[in-house]
C-alpha cells in the first residue's frame, strides 16, 4: 500500500464515520452518554489534520499514529478503546501484510480492545462486531462478506443486554437498539473492507 493508497483509506473510514456522527449520536442518546458520534467526528478529523504525515508512514505506524489521536481527541471510553484498537492493528503489522498477516495482527487488536474495556462479545460493544469479522478473516472470507458479516453482528446487538459501558445502567432497557461502538465499528470495518477490495 503506498501513500496514495494509505490517504485514500484514511480518508474514507474517515468520511464514513464524519458522515453517520448524528445518527451514532442518536444511537448512543437512546443507551448511552449521547456523545458518540460527535466524539468519533472530532477524532476523525484530528486524523484528517495530521492525513499527509500519517500517509507517509509505514502501514503499521500510520495506524499507530491514527490511534495515538484518537486517544488524544475523542472523549469518553470510545477514544481510549479505538486507539487501542489501531495501535494494536499497527504494532505487529509488516509493511507489506500477507492476508494471514493482518488477521494476525487484526485479532492482536481486537484482544488489546477485550483488555483495555474488560470486556467479550456478547456484551452489546464493540466486540460484537470486531470478534465475527476476526473469525471470518480467519476464514479468509472475501471483503464483501466481511462487510456483510459485520452489517448482520451490528444488527445482533438489537436484542441484546448491555453489560458493559453506560448502556449497562440501563439493564433490560437497553435491549431493543443497536450498540453505537457496533455501529460504528461496522462503518469502519465496511469502508476499510471497500477500499481494500478496490485496491487488491
Amino acid at each position: 500500500m503506498n501513500i496514495e493508497s494509505r490517504k485514500r483509506l484514511i480518508e474514507t473510514i474517515a468520511a464514513a464515520l464524519i458522515d453517520h456522527a448524528d445518527e451514532l449520536t442518536e444511537l448512543d442518546s437512546a443507551i448511552g452518554d449521547g456523545d458518540h458520534g460527535h466524539n468519533m467526528k472530532r477524532g476523525m478529523a484530528a486524523v484528517l489534520a495530521e492525513l499527509d504525515t500519517i500517509a507517509a508512514m509505514p502501514s503499521g505506524d500510520a495506524l499507530k499514529a491514527a490511534g495515538k489521536q484518537l486517544v488524544f481527541n475523542v472523549g469518553g471510553a470510545s477514544g481510549p478503546l479505538y486507539g487501542t484498537f489501531l495501535i494494536g492493528l499497527g504494532k505487529s503489522l509488516p509493511a507489506e501484510p500477507t492476508y494471514d498477516e493482518l488477521t494476525n495482527s487484526f485479532g492482536e487488536a481486537v484482544d488489546a480492545v477485550k483488555a483495555r474495556g474488560k470486556a467479550e462479545a456478547g456484551q452489546k460493544t464493540m466486540l460484537d462486531v470486531l470478534v465475527p469479522v476476526l473469525e471470518a478473516m480467519r476464514k479468509r472470507a472475501e471483503a464483501d462478506v466481511i462487510a456483510r458479516v459485520a452489517a448482520d453482528a451490528r444488527d445482533a446487538t438489537i436484542p441484546m443486554q448491555a453489560e458493559r459501558g453506560r448502556a449497562s445502567f440501563l439493564g433490560e432497557r437497553s435491549i431493543g437498539h443497536v450498540d453505537p461502538g457496533a455501529r460504528s465499528s461496522e462503518l469502519m470495518i465496511a469502508a476499510a473492507a471497500a477500499i481494500l477490495d478496490d485496491l487488491s
